[in-house]
């Protein structure tokens, strides 16, 4: 995803979203690990701790795409969603609606 991101950055909101509440991983250390890993994109912490809960979300690095409508248009586990996989979602995601 690192290489396809940067292709995508101003048409596309991307936002890599941490596991726990603000209370137990702070945006500081999701900015941390951010930096340490070299990704390109912004990170967030979820709303409450029920979002993940609510968006099904069971399993380390869970991906999922929303439209402009909020629908998931693409959802995907660890280790998947390989450079090609994730062009397409983003050309998807970036077309007008």
């Amino acid at each position: 995803m690192k290489e396809v991101y940067p292709e995508y950055a101003e048409q596309v909101n991307f936002y890599a979203v941490g596991t726990f509440s603000k209370a137990i991983e702070s945006l500081d250390k999701l900015e941390s690990y951010r930096e340490q890993r070299g990704h390109p994109w912004p990170v967030a912490n979820p709303t409450s701790t029920q979002t993940l809960a609510d968006l099904n979300v069971t399993i380390q690095s869970t991906k999922i795409a929303f439209d402009s409508r909020g629908v998931i248009t693409y959802r995907d586990g660890f280790g998947n969603g390989d450079p090609a996989v994730w062009r397409q979602v983003f050309q998807e995601l970036a077309q007008p609606q």
